[in-house]
């Protein structure tokens, strides 16, 4: 299974991302699995959720091998939606790299604790590819403007250290310290939780500006996508033309 959950007796539910080979890139399985997951941990009554990853990688984004396959997109968003509405605390788990997808994973979440070889990159630009208005209006509430920017446009890779002083991250610590924090939230008023995550994650403009949203789709039936595709095929540095 490309995806393991689990609800322990301290009513914590742990997502964990299982395919170390790939360094769990997400795949259309592995999204489906999220969305499943997601619904289980919610069917046995979970009060706070840890998503973390197999090995020594958090999530080292989309599959190129599925990545520009027409299901990917609507898995990716899906299991995005399905960790960030959850009603409870959802804390990531940052074990490791956490590159384009994995950040948007990590962003999904609540809270974010990152372990010492954690790094945080959306580089969207390098590839001709893009991640949809949510995203980045959500990175911008979790982390600020300066630190989106650097990440969308400056293409920067962020680490552990950087990431908390920039608010990108709330603490550094281990996957068990995680978890710990998030069994310290299951403990708390669940509705009080709810309601407070309900107000906090109001972006309804990046989900709905109909510019905004055929921007992103514009993207991706551009030509710099397939170049973009075919430079890394080729290992080559890619020649972006703006269409």
């Amino acid at each position: 299974m490309a995806v393991h959950v689990r609800v322990g007796e301290d009513r914590v539910g742990t997502i964990e991302l299982d395919r170390p080979e790939r360094r769990n890139a997400l795949n259309v399985e592995t999204c489906e699995g999220i969305v499943a997951a997601v619904e289980r941990v919610r069917a046995e009554g979970a009060r706070a959720v840890v998503v973390t990853g197999a090995g020594t990688s958090f999530c080292a984004g989309a599959d190129f091998g599925e990545v520009y396959g027409t299901d990917f997109l609507a898995a990716l968003y899906a299991a995005l939606q399905a960790v960030h509405t959850l009603p409870v605390p959802v804390v990531a788990a940052v074990n490791g790299p956490a590159i384009g997808g994995g950040t948007q994973l990590a962003i999904a979440a609540d809270l974010r604790v990152a372990a010492e070889g954690a790094v945080f990159a959306l580089p969207t630009a390098r590839l001709g590819l893009a991640v949809d208005p949510w995203t980045i209006r959500r990175l911008e509430q979790v982390a600020g403007g300066g630190t989106a920017r650097a990440l969308l446009i400056g293409c920067e890779t962020v680490g552990a250290e950087l990431a908390l002083q920039r608010g990108l991250v709330d603490r550094l610590g281990t996957v068990e310290e995680a978890h710990a924090w998030a069994a310290e939230l299951a403990g708390l008023a669940p509705l009080t939780l709810a309601y407070n995550k309900q107000v906090l994650d109001r972006v309804d403009l990046a989900e709905t500006d109909p510019v905004l949203q055929d921007a992103f789709r514009a993207c991706w039936r551009s030509a710099d996508l397939e170049e973009g595709r075919a430079a890394r095929a080729e290992k080559r540095a890619p020649a972006y033309r703006g269409r």
